[in-house]
């Protein structure tokens, strides 16, 4: 398994599934992890080569594929997650010769603003992508949608090497916790819509915030938002809340700036109003997944994968988005949240009926099982 994020360095949704997919292979087949990083006593760890510690960030990072290369001699199987390793698996597969098995969490060509934060290596990421896709015996889809994205950005690619299996959640870790101290630490006021993740064009954070200006009087927005792409965008994001705080008053908004611990965030799900997904792109989203396993209602824009984890009326709701009106897509989010600010208990019901569907569809024991199946056809082609 090939991967920058091992724990304790997990800050994605990427990170949260090979977390979580390795303990799983782990009772059935046996997994060597090789990560980026400081030394881990359950993964070999690959620091940046010297030579290239000043080098631009995507050069150190196919510097670290490479060292993964010669780590990995003697294996079966090589499985790379994000661009971050897929060369490594690339590479790896040529000379080993093994079959080389990559997961889509996200595309290159469908993320433009990551040029803002990698400038020259956001078109060497690109290359190492479509070679990677172009060359890997089988491609996992995190989605339907995202099997869709790979074939339409990555024409060359057989889709018979294109399979659908789902990112998962453990249920047994992620559900309901009446304990609402990190509610009362934090001095959060109820109700309140929740957002978890990067401070990222992807996640759409700014959207939420704007979206904010309209929400219900009394409801809080609690940003739980870390780790700027860049500082344009860390900026951007600091601009649209002091917005906020100017219109609606300062504790309209709650702004956990540093990374919140599990058990702190299952507690802050739990007791949310709503959980807020306003995404640009998502591939599926494992945080709408935690959100739904703790009982809380969804409200998410209806793009990528996420339509086939929140049902619509059901477990939360979806809200369309064109890129074309980002206002009408701010104004419709908080019409959203403001239906279930106005009728608690269906929002109550949306998130019974979500953590019904995460416990039976979206288990990691059964994506373990789906995975190696992959592995298997993969070594018999």
């Amino acid at each position: 398994m090939l991967t920058k994020e091992w724990p304790p360095d997990v800050y994605g949704g990427a990170g949260v599934h090979i977390e979580h997919l390795v303990a799983q292979l782990r009772r059935k087949v046996d997994v060597d992890v090789q990560c980026f990083g400081s030394p881990r006593l359950d993964a070999q760890a690959h620091a940046v080569p010297s030579g290239l510690a000043d080098a631009n960030p995507s050069i150190q990072t196919l510097g670290v594929d490479l060292e993964m290369v010669t780590a990995t001699a003697g294996v079966d199987l090589l499985h790379s997650h994000t661009w971050y390793t897929n060369l490594g698996g690339h590479i790896g597969g040529l000379l080993h010769g093994v079959p080389h098995v990559l997961t889509a969490h996200s595309l290159e060509p469908l993320r433009p603003w990551k040029e803002e934060q990698l400038g020259g290596g956001y078109r060497v990421s690109s290359w190492v992508e479509r070679t990677a896709y172009e060359g890997a015996s089988r491609i996992i889809a995190v989605s339907h949608g995202m099997r869709a994205d790979v074939l339409t950005s990555y024409p060359a690619v057989d889709p018979e090497r294109v399979v659908v299996v789902h990112n998962g959640i453990d249920t047994s870790v992620y559900r309901p916790d009446p304990d609402d101290t990190p509610v009362r630490e934090l001095n959060l006021k109820r109700p309140y819509v929740l957002f978890v993740g990067r401070i990222t064009r992807q996640k759409g954070i700014v959207h939420l915030v704007n979206a904010a200006r309209r929400f219900e009087d009394g409801v809080q927005l609690v940003l739980c938002a870390s780790s700027p792409d860049t500082p344009e965008i860390g900026e951007e994001t600091a601009l649209a809340v002091e917005r906020l705080r100017a219109e609606r008053g300062h504790d309209s908004v709650v702004w956990v700036q540093e990374q919140v611990e599990r058990t702190a965030l299952i507690s802050l799900f739990t007791h949310a109003l709503a959980f807020a997904c306003p995404s640009i792109y998502e591939p599926l989203g494992i945080v709408n997944l935690e959100a739904m396993a703790c009982e809380t209602a969804v409200v998410a824009s209806a793009v990528g994968g996420i339509p086939e984890v929140v049902v619509d009326g059901e477990t939360g709701l979806l809200v369309p988005y064109d890129a074309t009106e980002p206002r009408a897509f701010e104004h419709a989010f908080a019409d959203a949240i403001n239906l279930l600010a106005a009728d608690p208990a269906r929002a109550e019901a949306m998130g019974a009926a979500g953590r019904r569907r995460a416990v039976s569809d979206f288990g990691w024991d059964a994506i373990a099982d789906q995975t190696i199946a992959v592995y298997e056809a993969a070594m018999r082609a």
